[in-house]
């Protein structure tokens, strides 16, 4: 699934119910977060739900370099945010650190149209998340 593929079927969809329902298969669809990772320092902070992200830095042998990836792993105990955080993965897939920094993940949920149909609490969390991605991409960069 590629954000291209999100943007087409959000296309399809005209009731904000039916893309409501999509962003919630996207996240039933995510792998199941090991229990070992639910963990203080995965805890993202600002959600009204509670939200977990484990990150690790995958790259080629040898040195670190800006050219890294990261892996994600995320789960919540609401539905929707589970979704949120499906999104926010396929928004960052295949992305070097240094792209993710770049990456105006808040920006592409404002033209999906998302961003606006998200309570004020949802879009705290949302922020929340994206900031702590970029948050540890910028840790790893500098280690």
């Amino acid at each position: 699934m590629t954000l291209d593929d999100i943007r087409a079927d959000f296309a399809l969809l005209d009731d904000w119910e039916d893309r409501y329902r999509y962003v919630i298969e996207l996240g039933r669809a995510l792998p199941p977060f090991p229990d070992a990772l639910r963990t203080d320092a995965n805890k993202v902070r600002g959600c009204a739900s509670q939200v977990w992200l484990a990150t690790e830095r995958v790259g080629s042998p040898g040195a670190p370099s800006s050219g890294d990836k990261l892996e994600m792993q995320g789960m919540s105990d609401a539905h929707i945010v589970q979704g949120l955080i499906a999104l926010l993965f396929i928004i960052y897939r295949g992305k070097t650190l240094d792209e993710i920094l770049k990456t105006d993940a808040e920006g592409i949920f404002a033209s999906l149209g998302l961003k606006e149909h998200l309570t004020p609490q949802r879009s705290n969390g949302l922020a929340s998340m994206v900031k702590r991605i970029r948050s540890d991409a910028t840790e790893m960069l500098a280690a």
